[in-house]
């Protein structure tokens, strides 16, 4: 073998890789031998060669042994670059990975996981997965755990996992059953975020869904207006199918009520402003018209560029009627459909306006019939009812073209005479007006015959006058022709009123009485009739005079009604309730109270920074115990200020009344707009309503508006114990008046509060009647 070990051929990659490494090592060993210099030996050294083999193989191993702990070194190396990659990718997977034992607890779990369920992947291990799933979903992930493998089973499972903050994530997990090295089994999982698709396509659904069962009809139309989807109550308030419509223009609901006119301002307006809101008639399948209001939505993509338009309608027709019939009701007496006070207001200063633009005279007659009361008591209201309507014509045919005959209620009427060049023109047309309410009239088979006394008063006059003051002079004049003896008539004498006005303080002697604090609050109570207990005051204005003792707010109020003094006044009687609300409230009485807005008050600019700075002067006191409350004809007047100072305050914590309902009534379109708590029915047909069934109507009409408009209601003006009842079985179960309290000084309260209880009328009319509106 020449001194060296065989070495056997190599049968594998190891064998193969050794071979290559001793041959590494020989070719050093060779390579240091060549540097050594060359010796001729003799003869007596060859014996040696034995030994140097032996070393020349020790060598040789020696550098084998080094080349295998380098190489071992740089495997080493490479296993743990590797391992480190691998778990860099495991941890930093998009999604959650662990894998469980056969027991269900997590061996091993990645960051992502840890992120996904709200806490470190280390404190997951050695925990059940199953504690992690949401209790509702765990019976789905036990299913999709036995059908792995299965051929029909399920590729992946959706799922909720319940959180660290005790919230929810949706995800999808794919499982895989295998055995570990130990020949035990185990899950490997995959959890990926599935939670913002879920959300999503609960959205969609819930957007659908909305779609299909809104109350309100939706018309969803492309750019160029062909409708492209419409939901149920579209089919049900227009009579037509989805499929009837699709692709068609909403011009086939065209009612053809609206001119071009109308349409052009509506799409001008869309253009503009991106919406448009407004009430239109529009055509049935049937072809019966029918009234919406709608609101009509340009939707534009991310380019700015419109790509539908979104109409949401309602049907109001239901209401249109009933506004058509609250209107003749509340401008036409439904007894002798002759125009009652408010339309006779509207005519009145429409005439006045006339006569000055054209400089004629107007002749205002007020007429109060005599021996009426006479009529009603000997044969009853029925044939009462039948003469005043007989009365009426027979007035209204003495009457010219463009006169207005109205009726005030029970036997009191006003006529306007217009047009004339003096006042003697006048006398004829009053004298046949005189009698024509005097001649017999045959009623109920029998003949019956009344009088009249007129007052009368002309305009224009020296001083400048408004319709109220017009209507007080005829009044008075009326009055005078009563006491001269009746079946007359009397002028109003201008002079005499002069001088009688002087007398009424002025606005000097009342800015005193109020520096001097000679003005004090009253408080009215305002009670639930049912519930049985006290609600609210209502704050009312006295003037404690030192000589004339004290006087209503009807002697003064009206000298400062367009002075400042008014604005004055007005924060002085909110103080002074706030004040008397604190004062009780210390003796552990909590009532909320009302104040009267004047026109003049509510018109400020800054009303509301007003009232914050008299609120932050009693700071102890809830918002919510100060109510205000403004007259409708006030808030009419300027619906957008009012509404939008309604509103302000509203967020003060300020609520709102809308006082003497009824009186100026304008449109439900307006009054709709207007924020208001509560609506306060004028007394006016409180009052009355025991002998006229007007007032009940109006009086359901007002309550069902409420209802509507979601306003507690509340009347004033109940003098009787029947006024309540009657109230009640409407459905109004709030009130104030004579016939609960008058007003008293706000010592008397408490005690008055702690006496009082509901009449037993009211409680038993309660019980067969319904919850009231409001």
């Amino acid at each position: 073998m020449n001194g060296q070990a065989a070495r056997p051929e190599p049968s594998s990659d190891t064998e193969a890789g050794s071979t290559a490494l001793r041959q590494r090592a020989e070719a050093a060993v060779h390579a240091a031998a060549g540097a050594l210099p060359s010796l001729d030996l003799p003869a007596r050294a060859l014996h040696a060669q034995g030994a140097e083999a032996a070393l020349h193989e020790l060598q040789v191993h020696q550098i084998e042994l080094e080349l295998q702990n380098e190489e071992l070194r740089r495997t080493q190396q490479d296993l743990s670059e590797a391992r480190a990659r691998y778990f860099d990718l495991y941890d930093l997977a998009p999604m959650g990975l662990c894998s469980t034992d056969e027991h269900g607890l997590i061996r091993e779990a990645n960051m992502s996981l840890g992120r996904l369920l709200g806490r470190s992947s280390a404190s997951l291990c050695g925990q059940k997965l199953e504690q992690f799933i949401c209790c509702g979903d765990q019976d789905a992930y036990h299913r999709y755990r036995l059908q792995l493998g299965l051929p029909s089973a399920a590729p992946t499972c959706e799922l909720r996992l319940c959180l660290e903050d005790g919230s929810m994530r949706w995800v999808q997990l794919q499982a895989v059953a295998l055995l570990d090295a130990r020949g035990q089994s185990q899950l490997r999982l995959a959890l990926m975020d599935i939670d913002q698709r879920k959300r999503a396509e609960a959205d969609s659904v819930l957007a659908a869904s909305m779609f299909d069962h809104a109350g309100e009809g939706i018309m969803v139309t492309c750019a160029q207006g062909e409708i492209v989807a419409v939901n149920q109550a579209f089919t049900r308030i227009t009579g037509y199918q989805a499929a009837e419509v699709l692709g068609r223009n909403p011009r086939l609901l065209n009612s053809g009520r609206h001119g071009p006119e109308f349409f052009a301002h509506m799409w001008s307006q869309l253009q503009r402003e991106g919406s448009v809101q407004l009430d239109m008639w529009n055509r049935h399948k049937s072809g019966n018209l029918y009234a919406v209001t709608q609101t009509i939505s340009a939707v534009r993509g991310t380019g700015g560029a419109i790509q539908n338009y979104v109409g949401l309608f309602s049907d109001i027709t239901q209401l249109q009627e009933q506004e058509a019939r609250l209107l003749r009701l509340n401008h036409y007496d439904p007894l002798t459909q002759l125009p009652n006070r408010l339309l006779l207001a509207e005519r009145l200063q429409q005439a006045m306006a006339q006569a000055q633009l054209q400089g004629r005279l107007l002749a205002v007659v007020f007429l109060d019939l005599d021996g009426f009361k006479a009529v009603n008591d000997g044969h009853g209201h029925e044939v009462g009812d039948q003469m005043l309507i007989a009365l009426a014509e027979a007035m209204s045919f003495t009457l010219r073209e463009g006169d207005t005959l109205a009726r005030l209620g029970g036997d009191e009427f006003v006529a306007v005479l217009g047009d004339l060049t003096s006042v003697a023109e006048a006398q004829p047309l009053l004298q046949h007006l005189l009698s024509a309410s005097a001649q017999p009239l045959s009623v109920a088979g029998q003949s019956l015959q009344v009088s009249a006394s007129l007052g009368v008063t002309f305009f224009p006059q020296d001083e400048e006058m408004d319709a109220d003051q017009l209507l007080r002079q005829a009044d008075q004049a009326m009055y005078q022709a009563k006491l001269a003896g009746k079946n007359r008539m009397h002028l109003f004498d201008a002079q005499h009123d002069r001088s009688v006005r002087g007398h009424h303080e002025s606005l000097q002697g009342i800015a005193q009485a109020l520096a001097a604090g000679e003005f004090v609050l009253h408080f009215q109570p305002k009670v639930d009739m049912v519930a049985g207990h006290v609600v609210g005051a209502e704050a009312l204005i006295r003037w404690q005079h030192p000589q004339r003792g004290l006087l209503p707010p009807a002697v003064f109020l009206p000298v400062i009604e367009d002075h400042a003094l008014a604005i004055e006044l007005g924060e002085w009687v909110i103080d002074q309730a706030l004040r008397q609300i604190a004062a009780w409230q210390s003796e552990g009485l909590v009532l909320p109270v009302s104040v009267n807005i004047g026109a003049r008050q509510l018109q400020q600019v800054d009303f509301v920074e007003r009232l914050q700075r008299l609120l932050a002067r009693h700071a102890e006191l809830a918002p919510g115990l100060l109510e205000l409350e403004v007259l409708e004809t006030s808030a009419i007047e300027d619906i957008a200020h009012v509404t939008r100072l309604i509103a302000e305050c509203k967020a003060l914590g300020v609520r709102f009344a809308l006082d003497d309902f009824g009186t100026g009534y304008s449109s439900l379109t307006y009054l709709k707009r207007l924020p208001v708590a509560q609506l306060k029915i004028d007394q006016s047909f409180v009052r009355d309503m025991l002998d006229n069934p007007v007032d009940i109507s109006i009086l359901q009409g007002v309550i069902g508006m409420a209802r509507a408009f979601g306003c507690e209601v509340i009347a004033e003006g109940v003098e009787t114990v029947e006024h309540g009842a009657v109230l009640i079985q409407l459905g109004c179960h709030l009130a104030q008046g004579y016939g609960i309290a008058r007003p008293m000084p706000a010592g008397d309260l408490p005690a008055w509060m702690a006496a009082w209880r509901p009449d037993t009328s009211w409680l038993a009319a309660a019980q067969v009647v319904a919850p009231p509106a409001g």
